[in-house]
């Protein structure tokens, strides 16, 4: 057979091909967009908090070195970022949410705060002191600028006297036991044991509720807190819990 009597694509066929190969291609590109869209969408899950974790057990001891390892923690009011001693007590007059210096709240309850509702959360700590970056990271919320309530219930079996709070905090915070202030540090500043001491405080016997609001700038954010005895050493011998009960 002769070349030009070989079999080609007819003349016709050609436009249909480039048709169904730009339809194809059109399908592609909508179906690659429509599944950007989607992802965009969804955000993804993010891991949980590898230093915190939810409480398995009713109550919870101190550990050997007497820091409290379980607490409700708030998720985060967005603050100015303002560490000083005015700021961080405009901050708490403003950012307010109802009987936030007296309520003992429960796990997965919410507060709203300028319209946002934000819930509490029961958590434990695998070190001795509290994460709170890891927490609000892990939940999604910011962790600059910001404000963390958190409250924790010691159960004393019996009067405690001549005791003292000792905490740290990055950055600056203020502690109240029993509905009374008893610590407040400022400033930008990295946590350190027993950077702020109250003075000698009475642990009643049961239930002693302990506050704090803490305040982060940027970057790293934790806390900690444990109880020191007359003699100055770490008090031990008592429980935890966060769930509120009938400590009031």
């Amino acid at each position: 057979m002769a070349p030009e009597d070989a079999v080609t694509p007819s003349v016709q066929s050609r436009p249909l091909a480039r048709s169904r190969v730009l339809m194809a291609a059109t399908v592609a590109s909508v179906t690659i967009v429509s599944s950007l869209i989607a992802g965009a969408q969804e955000t993804p899950a993010r891991p949980p908090a590898p230093s915190l974790s939810r409480p398995v057990t009713a109550t919870m001891p101190p550990d050997a070195a007497g820091f409290l390892r379980r607490w409700l923690v708030l998720e985060p009011i967005r603050a100015s970022g303002q560490l000083t001693d005015t700021a961080v007590r405009t901050a708490i007059a403003t950012e307010y949410f109802p009987n936030q210096l007296s309520v003992i709240p429960r796990d997965g309850e919410t507060v709203n705060v300028n319209g946002a509702a934000l819930a509490w959360h029961a958590l434990d700590t695998r070190a001795y002191n509290v994460n709170l970056y890891h927490f609000a990271w892990a939940l999604g919320k910011p962790t600059t600028n910001v404000l963390f309530w958190v409250v924790t219930i010691v159960d004393a079996p019996r009067e405690l006297s001549g005791v003292r709070l000792a905490i740290g905090s990055n950055a600056a915070s203020i502690w109240w036991v029993n509905d009374q202030e008893v610590i407040g540090i400022y400033n930008d500043r990295q946590t350190v044991i027993d950077d702020g001491v109250s003075r000698r405080l009475t642990l009643k016997k049961g239930a002693n509720v302990i506050r704090a609001a803490i305040f982060n700038a940027g970057g790293a954010t934790d806390f900690c807190a444990r109880f020191l005895d007359s003699e100055e050493k770490p008090l031990t011998g008592f429980s935890v819990r966060a769930d509120s009960g009938n400590s009031r």
